[in-house]
């Protein structure tokens, strides 16, 4: 073991003993991790933010940088699937376990090792809200409109680039009828139940239709009714119904206009149609500009030696750095096949890997 992952994996076990789940979002941005990272990074400029709801950010910087990493703080709670305490983190021959070390901890830990292992130009920003669906963290930081040259997020990437990954749109939608004794025959518009289900019909045909659509090695577009409710007994006509959908477009596909033909398959039985969350697709933009970033991510990655990988299904805040006009891309150690679960790990080598990797992009030694 190397002494950049000896010091990774100290650090590593301070971060998991912090408790960062989210919900129930309950961060503070006095105490806790935030002050432990503060007292890791000598000769770095620090500023804590508290944007509300448990949203802190810390911005640490030393020299003058061209490359932005990010990560995230927080995790998703534990479950019962855990077999020891979530937050003491077990050291096995050839991983470590604990919530958080996969998604996105480990990262963390690497950079603040990494940091210390030589004098070079650094800055991160690390958030505790990725997990909320709520960006305050990201958000702030774009409206300052620092120049990066580069931003790379952690997330859990088996230690390759990822330059390309779908958005996301989760909708509520609600329909109403009028509740009467279902033996008669029915006003196709009566049952508020019904008019659900005649809307997903339409929307899935959609999907099906969008199948052999493709970019930079993703095909299709993702869609998941996630929850229909309402309804009262069976013999009753339901006089309201409930429904969440949600859908993960290519790069190349508009949201909006996503957004607008799945309204469309409603009217006029909907009664209410809202999008709760939207994160936009890496690269972000236009078809055309959408390829110029993959290029731009791509060039980055050769210039520091990153691996490249292929482009996932998964969501990451990359895409927000890319829509504020960065140069983005996902670099991280671990599988995503691990993150969220029970004994939840990280192999040793992907956080040498990792390690190595940034201490090369910070200190110069490349």
């Amino acid at each position: 073991m190397t002494d950049l992952l000896a010091r990774t994996l100290d650090h590593l076990e301070q971060l998991v003993a912090f408790d960062t789940r989210n919900p129930p979002r309950a961060i503070q941005a006095e105490g806790g991790i935030f002050d432990y990272i503060r007292g890791q990074l000598p000769g770095f400029d620090v500023e804590v933010i508290d944007h509300g709801a448990g949203a802190v950010s810390l911005f640490a910087v030393r020299g003058a940088p061209t490359v932005l990493f990010n990560v995230h703080l927080d995790t998703v709670p534990d479950s019962p699937d855990w077999s020891a305490d979530p937050h003491v983190m077990r050291r096995l021959d050839d991983r470590v376990v604990g919530l958080g070390v996969c998604d996105i901890k480990g990262a963390a830990a690497a950079l603040i090792a990494a940091a210390n292992a030589g004098d070079g130009d650094a800055a991160f920003l690390l958030s505790s809200d990725e997990e909320a669906n709520d960006p305050r963290c990201i958000a702030a930081f774009l409206a300052r409109g620092l120049s990066f040259e580069a931003v790379l997020v952690a997330e859990p990437t088996r230690c390759e680039a990822v330059l390309a990954h779908r958005g996301i749109s989760s909708v509520l939608m609600r329909f109403a009828g009028t509740a009467g004794h279902a033996s008669g025959k029915q006003d196709p518009a009566a049952s508020a139940l019904h008019q659900a289900m005649r809307w997903g019909g339409r929307a899935l045909d959609h999907v099906e239709s969008l199948s052999h659509a493709r970019f930079g090695g993703l095909t299709g577009l993702r869609f998941n009714i996630g929850r229909v409710e309402g309804g009262i007994k069976a013999n009753m006509i339901a006089p309201a119904a409930e429904l969440r959908f949600g859908f993960r477009p290519l790069p190349s596909m508009d949201i909006d206009d996503l957004l607008q033909t799945f309204s469309e398959f409603a009217q006029p039985e909907a009664t209410h149609f809202e999008e709760t969350f939207r994160g936009p697709s890496l690269p972000s933009g236009d078809i055309e500009r959408a390829e110029d970033c993959r290029l731009a991510a791509r060039d980055i990655a050769d210039a520091f030696d990153l691996p490249i990988g292929n482009a996932v299904d998964f969501w990451t805040e990359a895409s927000l750095f890319s829509a504020g006009g960065y140069t983005a891309l996902v670099y991280g150690p671990g599988d995503i096949a691990q993150a969220h679960t029970g004994d939840e790990f990280v192999m040793l080598e992907q956080l040498q890997r990792y390690a190595d990797s940034v201490h090369r992009i910070i200190n110069g030694d490349r």
